[in-house]
């Protein structure tokens, strides 16, 4: 039987039906948010239509060793860009080393952290700078007190673009007269073990540690000197001098 042959009424009412059924297929695709506007899925086979978040910060890791792992972290918790730093080992022959057996010379790791930062906030270049100007990188395997291979000097570079860096500003820190030698060792990073739970955060947690009062102290006063444009303590209190303004 034709369609013709109905009256318009019918017609109509056959329109209303199918555009609410075709209503329904697309809310049964979708979830609604508090109750009000339906959004759609997006699944695996629509997932080219999803929103990118762009916004989101691209973070880069840089590895370095520059003696004690209490010094290194300590400077680099207080740079602006700095994501997290962690504490512990790298470059060495024993799989899961621990502290004690680090401190022996024997298994050929150094102490290191493993910071991960932005570099839209701070560069890598700046990274690197802060490591070479805050620790003697002309010293073999020795950083004032602590002596031996888990203290020696070095940069893991996690991809060719960091070597080069790297390579780039030993060359300059020499041509400049910084430094009339460099040791640091430049090395592809190796497999990373985080230290154990109580090195971690060591001077913040630890301030009035002898240690901490008679070295790391003295660190991280430098890299407040050097680094004012780079320091996340020195960043707040400008904020909070222009609030009380």
């Amino acid at each position: 039987m034709k369609l013709m042959s109905h009256s318009p009424v019918v017609v109509f009412l056959a329109i209303v039906a199918l555009s609410l059924t075709s209503f329904q297929r697309v809310l049964a695709q979708s979830e609604p948010i508090a109750g009000k506007i339906p959004v759609p899925l997006f699944t695996a086979s629509n997932a080219e239509n999803a929103p990118q978040l762009t916004n989101a910060p691209q973070l880069e890791t840089a590895t370095f060793g520059g003696g004690c792992f209490w010094c290194v972290e300590a400077v680099y918790q207080r740079v602006d860009g700095v994501k997290s730093v962690v504490s512990g080992y790298a470059g060495g022959q024993v799989p899961k080393p621990t502290y004690e057996a680090v401190c022996t010379g024997r298994t050929g790791h150094a102490e290191v952290c493993q910071i991960t930062f932005d570099p839209s906030v701070v560069s890598f270049d700046e990274m690197l700078l802060i490591f070479f100007k805050t620790h003697d990188p002309t010293t073999l395997n020795k950083q004032g007190v602590d002596v031996g291979t888990q203290y020696r000097s070095v940069v893991f570079y996690e991809n060719e673009a960091q070597r080069e860096a790297t390579e780039k500003m030993v060359a300059k820190l020499i041509e400049d007269k910084v430094y009339r030698k460099i040791v640091t060792e430049i090395s592809p990073i190796p497999e990373f073990f985080p230290a154990e739970a109580y090195h971690q955060n060591y001077f913040k947690l630890h301030p009035k540690d002898a240690y901490c009062r008679n070295v790391i102290d003295a660190k991280v006063a430098k890299f407040e000197k050097l680094f004012k444009e780079n320091s996340r303590i020195q960043k707040e209190r400008q904020e909070k001098n222009k609030l009380k303004k």
